[in-house]
């Protein structure tokens, strides 16, 4: 194996935890209350979804869980990625902001694909 997919999987993995984890530490601020009001989610739905946010980022940064696990946090965090563009399309059009969270979506392709490099290597 490359030395460089080790790199990659780590650097990419801590990106998306990073982004994941500190999500939770915005939970109540208002900033965060307004632009989930402007999507239209209610308050318990994005204070569920931070929750498992910051879970997800957990499984996939610890290198300890099992196989199946970080499959399904893989599977969790790119649906909450691709849903997140699309509320945005849906509510305010076509902009910058809308694309953003594809941004995460493609350090997550990143990371689940050298973890399963590293993973058939072993």
């Amino acid at each position: 194996m490359p030395k460089i997919i080790p790199i990659i999987y780590w650097l990419s993995t801590l990106l998306i935890a990073i982004y994941n984890l500190t999500g939770i530490f915005y939970i109540n601020k208002p900033f965060v209350q307004k632009a989930m009001q402007h999507l239209g989610l209610p308050k318990w739905f994005y204070i569920e979804l931070l929750i498992a946010n910051f879970i997800g980022g957990f499984i996939i940064l610890l290198p300890f869980i099992g196989k199946r696990l970080k499959e399904w946090a893989y599977v969790g965090l790119g649906l909450v990625y691709l849903s997140a563009v699309n509320a945005h399309l849906a509510i305010d059009g076509i902009n910058r902001i809308a694309f953003m969270p594809l941004v995460a979506f493609v350090f997550l392709l990143i990371s689940y694909a050298t973890y399963h490099l590293m993973k058939e290597q072993k």
